[in-house]
């Protein structure tokens, strides 16, 4: 299977895990079906069976699939789910022993369209699955005209849908529908096309955990109350203030919502971003960032050498842990300017980034990995078959298992550090990073104010010193 749609069907089925459905999208073969607990025939409870779809295994077929589930869960929770509709009319059912699978009409699978009776949507399955697409289209859009006719709250929080429920549980199909919408429009983003590893990364990573919990919130909302699931400002704050304080996942949970926000046409409150910031450095942890002779002394607890490699890109450059495995080495030749160039595939695109400190290169033996680039970890960066995130992963784990008293990422924050105390612009070191100046500042705010009061402290130290010699 191609790892690509093996990873997304992951992604659906965790999802649905997550949202409290059972049922599953599985892959038989190369065709595509759904499996799970469904009505029993003879109307006596419920049991696994699967229901094949009949669609292919690819990109499209995928698709076609994800809307069939997605109706499917619909039919369930309003108690309208019926075999005759995704079998053929005519043909015996099988039994109830048996999985069931749709009956072939021809030479291809049949599913049949949901509540119509045209023997040619039955027959091929493309004008059902045409229909089932446009019915999510229609029901994204008419939510987002219901939140715009909605009135305005006491707080004057704007309404950006509203998902409803059976008496006992939230629908789930609505919600599915929203976010599926806005994945699909994130992926279309022409920015990230180019580079369309590094945006599965940040979507598996940094946006649908919270959008997952989103989901989740809406349906327990749902079955606690006994009304709809409103999906509005109110629930967005729940969900962010269900995550601590100045903690990233408190920051990346407010950079998702506010994307979705965004996207929904929906009204945040003022404070947003100031109440979803937090991510950088607690104050706790500024004590605990590694000195440079602890950076050069520790690197002797790794017995292995291409780890240890590993460790001084990290240090000597400010890496993050997938981009050691994805960086142009070639300039650390002799003679070479030691830029390294991190490559378009690494999560935040192409950057160049200089050595902090430079001496670091000999100390470390970087420059062998001219000649032997094998010489770094065998760490597979086939990104058909893994993800920047696993790749990353690994990394950490290393550590870890060598029990490093710091972290990956604690050598990224002190090459930052290092690069605040030399004097480097944070415009040129948020570059050489790979992220915004604001993400720059926020994060190292404590050493950058630092760092400019000593610099207005020096100055008016001199301006007095001259004016006493003046005078």
């Amino acid at each position: 299977m191609d790892p690509a749609l093996q990873e997304r069907i992951l992604r659906r089925n965790a999802l649905m895990a997550s949202s409290g459905i059972a049922l599953r999208l599985e892959a038989r073969g190369q065709r595509l079906g759904l499996r799970g607990p469904l009505p029993c025939r003879n109307g006596d409870g419920m049991r696994v069976q699967r229901i094949s779809l009949g669609l292919p295994l690819s990109e499209a077929g995928l698709e076609e699939a994800e809307q069939q589930l997605r109706q499917v869960v619909q039919e369930l929770q309003h108690q309208r789910f019926r075999w005759d509709d995704w079998s053929s009319a005519g043909r015996d059912r099988p039994s109830q022993a048996a999985p069931l699978r749709s009956v072939k009409t021809g030479a291809k699978p049949s599913v049949r369209s949901i509540g119509s009776s045209q023997a040619t949507a039955a027959a091929t399955g493309t004008t059902t699955t045409s229909r089932r697409r446009a019915t999510a289209r229609q029901e994204s859009a008419r939510l987002r005209r219901q939140s715009q006719s909605q009135p305005s709250s006491a707080n004057s929080r704007t309404i950006a849908s509203r998902i409803t429920a059976p008496t006992t549980t939230a629908t789930i199909g609505g919600m599915e529908a929203l976010i599926d919408d806005f994945e699909t429009a994130f992926f279309s983003d022409p920015k990230r096309r180019r580079n369309p590893a590094g945006s599965r990364t940040t979507w598996s990573s940094a946006y649908q955990p919270y959008l997952r919990r989103l989901a989740v919130l809406c349906s327990s909302d749902g079955a606690s109350s006994g009304r709809r699931c409103v999906l509005d400002a109110a629930l967005l704050e729940q969900v962010l203030d269900s995550y601590a304080p100045t903690s990233r996942s408190r920051q990346q949970c407010g950079t998702a919502l506010a994307a979705l926000a965004r996207h929904l046409d929906l009204d945040l409150p003022a404070d947003w971003t100031e109440r979803a910031a937090g991510y950088g450095l607690h104050t706790a942890q500024f004590r605990h960032l590694p000195s440079d002779a602890q950076v050069q002394q520790w690197v002797e607890r790794i017995p292995n050498p291409g780890w240890r490699l590993a460790y001084g890109l990290m240090a000597t450059y400010g890496l993050r842990n997938h981009e050691v495995f994805f960086c142009d080495l070639s300039a650390l030749a002799p003679g070479g300017d030691r830029v390294l160039r991190v490559l378009p595939t690494s999560k935040t695109g192409e950057h160049q980034v200089w050595p902090f400190q430079p001496d670091w290169v000999e100390r470390f033996g970087l420059e062998r990995l001219v000649l032997e680039p094998e010489a770094l970890p065998k760490v597979c960066t086939d990104l058909r078959r893994t993800t920047l995130q696993q790749v990353g992963r690994r990394v950490a784990e290393q550590f870890r298992r060598y029990d490093l008293p710091l972290t990956p990422y604690d050598l990224r924050h002190a090459w930052a550090v290092r690069t605040i105390h030399i004097g480097l612009p944070d415009t040129v070191a948020a570059r050489m990073m790979g992220h915004s100046v604001a993400i720059h500042t926020r994060t190292y705010h404590h050493w950058i104010t630092r760092r400019d009061q000593q610099q207005a402290v020096d100055a008016a130290l001199a301006r007095s010193r001259y004016g006493q010699q003046a005078a």
